[in-house]
């Protein structure tokens, strides 16, 4: 068997997606039940390895009945119009609060340029539209069918993403994580949290994680990187991680540090947590641990949900002056606007309703 393919029992095999051509950093998997389903499809330039891999392991085009995403960042679903266009059958879901961004990925595309500049396409590539009619938008929870009874149930788990969802599989116990629980590297064992812009909010991040505990899943299977078996013992230090580096960088801040600055305190203070960064670490292990879970990523987007929580905070403020009759402000309404792309079907994976 191709050494990208690690067969994980249960018809679950973990496909390492080459991203931008590394080991290692991205991986999809497979659950080759009576309808077969894969999760995650990596970025777009991977699509051609995970068809290769699929290939091996007996999918052909017309064979895989869905594709589904944790959340619609480029490492996870940057090659969902890819994977659609090459398996025609197959329905592509989603939470639907990420559905119109694969229909139409021109915002998810400006923005991510306005990130990651020349460099993006090298990493992850352009994310093709996938046809509207054949997305399938997830509520808060639902069901994939797997066929022979087999399902995936999904979770909503937001504070990575405001798109984000878990799976278990009724079968196995498997957990799929995205990236709510962090990332995680095998080849020491370190979790690091990740919290980019511009979702990253700590409170949900934390009862998302909290909601996988409540699962009991069997074994966690982590997009960065594969399976977990000790289960509570990771959940415990993904929440005691992501509090952690919220310390770190909210001391940082108060110091009245920029954003450069606060990243070098806040890798200087949490760095011998991390078997990568040892004295005798392999030093190619740090760099891999730093494109799965960027310091300034991590670092930016807690700033951002720091600053945005005080302007809450100020805004709470005024609003309580205006309730005490010392301000006489008109409040707005808050207008609501669905993320299900016109065609999108809600709430039907496999022929059976969500829940």
């Amino acid at each position: 068997m191709d050494e990208d393919i690690t067969p994980l029992g249960h018809e679950v095999f973990q496909i390492d997606t080459r991203m931008a051509g590394y080991d290692g950093i991205t991986a999809a998997y497979l659950i080759r039940s009576d309808r077969p389903c894969l999760v995650e499809t990596g970025t777009a330039p991977s699509a051609p390895v995970v068809r290769d891999a699929l290939a091996q392991l007996g999918i052909a085009a017309g064979d895989l009945a869905t594709v589904v995403v944790t959340h619609i960042h480029l490492d996870h679903a940057g090659g969902a119009g890819d994977i659609a266009a090459l398996y025609p059958g197959a329905q592509i879901v989603v939470h639907q609060r990420g559905a119109r961004h694969l229909a139409d990925p021109s915002r998810l595309m400006a923005g991510a340029r306005l990130v990651y500049g020349n460099a993006l396409e090298h990493f992850f590539g352009v994310l093709a539209p996938v046809p509207a009619d054949r997305i399938v938008a997830l509520e808060d929870t639902g069901t994939v069918d797997l066929g022979g009874g087999r399902r995936l149930d999904s979770y909503y788990s937001p504070g990575h993403a405001k798109h984000h969802v878990g799976l278990v599989d009724s079968d196995t116990g498997d957990l799929y994580t995205g990236d709510a629980a962090g990332v995680y590297l095998p080849d020491t064992g370190d979790l690091r949290p990740a919290t980019p812009p511009p979702d990253f909010d700590l409170e949900t991040a934390l009862a998302s994680v909290a909601r996988f505990a409540a699962l009991r899943p069997t074994r966690l299977l982590f997009s960065h990187y594969g399976p977990v078996t000790e289960v509570a013992q990771t959940l415990d230090r993904s929440a005691e991680e992501i509090r952690l580096w919220v310390e770190e960088t909210r001391r940082a801040r108060a110091a009245g540090l920029d954003l450069d600055h606060a990243v070098a305190m806040v890798v200087e203070r949490t760095r011998a947590r991390y078997a990568a960064f040892g004295p005798d670490a392999d030093p190619a292990l740090a760099v891999k641990f730093d494109r799965i879970s960027g310091d300034a990523s991590n670092v930016s987007g807690i700033m951002h949900w720091l600053d945005k929580t005080e302007a809450q905070d100020q805004v709470g403020q005024l609003c309580g002056l205006r309730r005490r009759g010392q301000l006489g402000l008109e409040t707005g309404r808050q207008q609501q606007v669905t993320d299900r792309p016109p065609g999108a079907r809600r709430g039907i994976v496999g022929g059976k309703a969500l829940g």
